[in-house]
């Protein structure tokens, strides 16, 4: 489908329509705004944590995480001085762990080169590790006042019907294009509480089912819902199928404890800690499999006994089905060749390691 743009009662290109559109959405914001506890801040380093939480992120989800990781670590310097694994704790459970990595990275930077004081404009804060245009933009306008264009799903979903724009708004082409949009936008005075609202906007109305038009503050100006196209938009490239992968874990016990491992930094969960194991070759069984890792990768033969069950993981580009054996350790001294470390833990002691929300559903098998 050829993409189009059209406008319903007064066009959005006009300026005096732009700044009647802004003066509304702000007063429904003041209104209907959540509270939210990064809201209650101008700590450029709190909105910042805030905005990396929040990328593929629900709110609900990010709220407890920012309130442990804020007392954790309540400033830049805070941060700059954690440790991985201490950085990497507070985030378990989250996701995404790259952007823990990258937000530690840019910590330091910023504790070491700048004094612990963040850059005011977007330009400069896109030069710190994990920080895209969008994570630069929220801020720059909501702690720095800057003008600063957002673009996230809830912001793209909003022009797409404001705009009625009806080619697929995940395809490189509409992405600039409501990257403009949001350009256009976005007032001089104000900026970062305009972006909230657009987003509190897709959030809390112009919602991706059913969206709540006749709650809208800013209905006059959607072409969508003019037409009755509301429903039918955005638009999105049909989806590619998800691979699967199968993989093996080994419970291996040994005087009371069991064997866990520190993925590699630069794997998928890098950094985090895991039960043994890995993805299974072409054809080859659930034992062959096990015993090649751990003989491989760690120095150690086992002995595979019974199976503790399968747990299934989803994650953004693949699903992972993971089947884990209860096994023994029969000789060899413990060496990783490709993991960051190995220990021998009690069961109380996985308390005290950063693992995924995954290694979470495997622990609770043994």
């Amino acid at each position: 489908m050829t993409e189009t743009t059209r406008n319903a009662g007064t066009t959005l290109s006009d300026a005096r329509a732009r700044a009647a559109f802004r003066r509304v959405l702000l007063h429904w914001f003041r209104r209907h705004a959540r509270e939210l506890p990064w809201r209650e801040t101008k700590d450029p380093y709190r909105i910042w944590l805030s905005e990396t939480m929040l990328q593929q992120t629900r709110v609900e989800t990010v709220v407890p995480y920012y309130a442990r990781f804020v007392r954790k670590f309540p400033t830049v310097q805070a941060l700059a001085a954690a440790a991985d694994d201490d950085v990497l704790e507070m985030w378990a459970g989250l996701g995404y762990y790259r952007r823990a990595r990258n937000l530690l990275k840019a910590a330091q930077l910023v504790a070491q080169e700048r004094d612990g004081q963040l850059p005011t404009d977007a330009t400069a804060l896109r030069r710190l590790p994990g920080v895209g245009r969008y994570t630069a933009g929220a801020v720059a306008s909501i702690a720095f006042g800057k003008r600063a264009p957002v673009l996230d799903g809830n912001v793209k979903r909003v022009l797409a019907r404001l705009f009625q724009i009806e080619s697929a708004i995940d395809a490189p082409r509409t992405i600039a294009r409501l990257w403009a949009l949001a350009e256009e936008l976005v007032p001089r005075t104000r900026p970062g509480d305009f972006n909230q609202a657009v987003m509190e906007l897709g959030a809390l109305v112009c919602l991706p089912k059913n969206p709540a038009c006749s709650r809208c503050p800013v209905r006059r100006w959607c072409a969508a819902e003019s037409s009755g196209r509301q429903h039918d938009l955005p638009v999105r490239r049909p989806k590619r199928r998800v691979p699967q992968i199968e993989a093996v874990a080994a419970a291996v016990c040994k005087n009371g404890r069991i064997l866990m491992v520190k993925r590699p930094a630069d794997e998928l969960l890098g950094g985090l800690w895991a039960l043994p194991g890995g993805p299974l070759d072409d054809a080859e069984t659930h034992t062959a499999a096990l015993k090649r890792h751990l003989s491989h990768e760690l120095g150690i033969r086992i002995d595979v006994r019974d199976s503790l069950g399968t747990v299934t993981h989803a994650f953004s580009h693949r699903t992972l089905r993971l089947h884990i054996y209860r096994c023994t350790h029969l000789r060899g001294r413990l060496v990783p060749r490709r993991h960051e470390a190995a220990r021998w833990v009690t069961r109380s002691g996985f308390e005290r390691l950063a693992l995924a929300s995954l290694d979470r559903k495997v622990l609770r098998r043994l």
